[in-house]
């Protein structure tokens, strides 16, 4: 089954239109998705009761390991698909979508399984005392116990959907999930309500991310005919090509979640030990800072369908003007958003708090951090260019550098140069250096394809 419409976004629609109509729904998606993610946090910090907001505190590893099952189907399986629809091979795109929901769904049931099963020694491991066992408890029945596959099937479903090409759908069904949750927070939260606490946190992320899953379901359903995602049980299957396309990539983009959390956390242990006045300024400014990120996260995204299907069918000449223009586009916006960040940095950092210590280590912290924005636009677009390309062996060494290589030791040497302020510099360092070998990389990688095309009409040619 072929939809022509689909065809023809990725095969003759002006690129900006192309652009357009796959990236603005998913950057609106990501920004809901920071509010989604704040939700819980503010107003389980409503409460000022330290008990209820360790619950959501301590959970947070558990959660991480959803983003990990996501990353390896979702993102693999959606990278199989665009790439096997850019050969017409829809059989391919079939049994993709069907190996990375079952899967995802699997793994999901097992991590609920397990979590539940050795609960006493898990809370243990994750810190919770006698006083915050039995919130932190409550909070993982919802969240994992019971939540753990709606949860990571929204976020597959959402990859799926978006690498047909029906970006609009796929960010409609994240975000009505996260608009909800936000919703259901205070109605289950607040003591004036059913004063629920963090399990009514826990129960109002449950009942959205049912609510997502039940919206992608419909879509399938409706749309039956025009879709390329399939969850027929029937197609699922092991064989090796795809196996081994979609673990190709997922594994590698499920160990890059991994080193960001490991990143993450030896940032904020550095950060801690200068007190909580820092620790609430580095916060605040990070939560500044992560709007523009997720601007230049949700293109990266958004391009990556149109990047594999042209890839797939050998169409180099549009794939490369697709990367030039997500680019331009890019880093004219980051520049802008830099700017307007470093000229407003206490102004922004006041609107989180009055405090005027919090406010200059926020504002002096942000202006380090937004420096970073324009260098890691170009660094999400590399990756996101090898992840569709089915190349991810490369974006896992990207990951590495970033994390392992750069990051981590400029983190730590930048830290003892400048103690505290050297760590808004120690990310734009290293992405400064991965941009230069991204942009090396890159060029590389389009001279070799393009060789590789002419050589084999060379031999076409002769033949």
């Amino acid at each position: 089954m072929e939809d022509i419409k689909k065809t023809e976004l990725f095969e003759r629609t002006p690129i900006p239109k192309a652009f357009l109509t796959l990236t603005i729904p998913t950057i609106m998606s990501s920004l809901v998705m920071i509010f989604y993610n704040l939700a819980d946090t503010f107003f389980v910090g409503m409460l000022n009761d330290p008990i209820q907001n360790s619950a959501v505190t301590l959970a947070a590893p558990v959660m991480m390991a959803f983003y990990a099952i996501t990353n390896l189907f979702g993102v693999g399986s959606s990278s199989m698909m665009s790439r096997a629809m850019g050969r017409h091979d829809f059989e391919t795109v079939y049994k993709s979508s069907a190996f990375g929901f079952w899967c995802g769904a699997i793994c999901a049931l097992t991590l609920s399984i397990v979590t539940t099963a050795f609960k006493v020694p898990l809370l243990s491991l994750l810190g919770a005392t006698d006083e915050t066992y039995v919130a932190t408890s409550e909070y993982m029945l919802w969240t994992v116990t019971c939540g753990a596959l709606p949860s990571i099937l929204n976020v597959l479903l959402s990859n799926m959907v978006r690498a047909e090409g029906s970006a609009l759908h796929a960010s409609i069904g994240t975000m009505s999930g996260c608009l909800f949750n936000i919703i259901l927070d205070p109605l289950f939260i607040l003591p004036q309500f059913l004063n629920m606490g963090a399990v009514g946190a826990g129960l109002a992320t449950f009942v959205s991310n049912c609510f997502a899953c039940i919206y992608y379901f419909v879509l399938l359903i409706v749309r039956r005919q025009k879709t390329y995602v399939c969850i027929d049980p029937r197609k699922f299957s092991f064989e090796k090509e795809i196996v081994l396309g979609v673990f190709g990539v997922g594994i590698p983009a499920a160990i890059q979640n991994l080193l960001n959390v490991m990143g993450m956390t030896i940032f904020n242990n550095l950060t801690a030990s200068f007190g909580p006045d820092a620790v609430a300024g580095m916060g605040i400014a990070q939560k500044v800072n992560q709007v523009a990120f997720s601007v230049a996260m949700g293109l990266s995204q958004g391009i990556m369908p149109l990047i594999g299907y042209n890839f797939a069918s050998k169409n180099i000449t549009r794939m490369k003007k697709t990367v030039l223009f997500s680019v331009r586009i890019s880093v004219i916006f980051l520049i802008i958003a830099t700017i307007f960040f470093r000229v407003n940095s206490e102004n922004l950092v006041r609107l989180f708090m009055s405090n005027d210590e919090i406010v200059y280590i926020g504002a002096r912290i942000l202006r380090g951090f937004c420096l970073t924005l324009v260098f890691i636009a170009i660094d999400f677009i590399t990756v996101g260019i090898f992840q569709a390309c089915g190349k991810g062996g490369i974006s896992l060494v990207f990951a590495v550098l970033r994390k392992v290589i750069f990051e981590i030791p400029f983190t730590v040497i930048f830290n003892k140069i400048v103690p505290l302020y050297g760590l808004a510099y120690a990310q734009t360092f290293a992405e400064i250096l991965l941009s230069i070998i991204a942009t090396v990389v890159l060029l590389m990688f389009f001279r070799k394809i393009e060789m590789d095309k002419k050589l084999k009409n060379d031999v076409k040619t002769n033949n």
